[in-house]
């Protein structure tokens, strides 16, 4: 059997009739997949420091400060890559990054 693939060298040519179509087929897809294993550090948080300003919580761009009731309850590590947006953000040093190998898991 062959497929029959587009040539992607003549894609800057592409009008956009002819570019693929790709599919989202369900909601809530990402959490299905833990993405955590390709971070090589990751944030970790002091609890004490944390004053629940929640500039954390806006930052992450995955959405892996974890928070109930307006209160940073931790971090998801299945889905945290490891980027540090937190960290650089915290004003309160209540997170700080450690590399993965040295992390304690929680």
């Amino acid at each position: 059997m062959r497929l029959n693939l587009p040539d992607y060298e003549q894609l800057s040519t592409w009008r956009p009739e002819e570019l693929p179509v790709g599919n989202v087929t369900e909601a809530g897809a990402s959490e299905k997949y833990v993405t955590g294993g390709w971070r090589t550090m990751r944030p970790v948080w002091d609890q004490e420091a944390c004053k629940n300003c929640m500039l954390c919580w806006i930052v992450c761009p995955d959405v892996s400060i974890l928070v109930k009731d307006q209160v940073m309850t931790g971090i998801d590590y299945d889905h945290c890559k490891g980027c540090g947006i937190c960290v650089h953000e915290c004003k309160f040093n209540a997170l700080h990054m450690v590399a993965e190998d040295q992390a304690k898991e929680d």
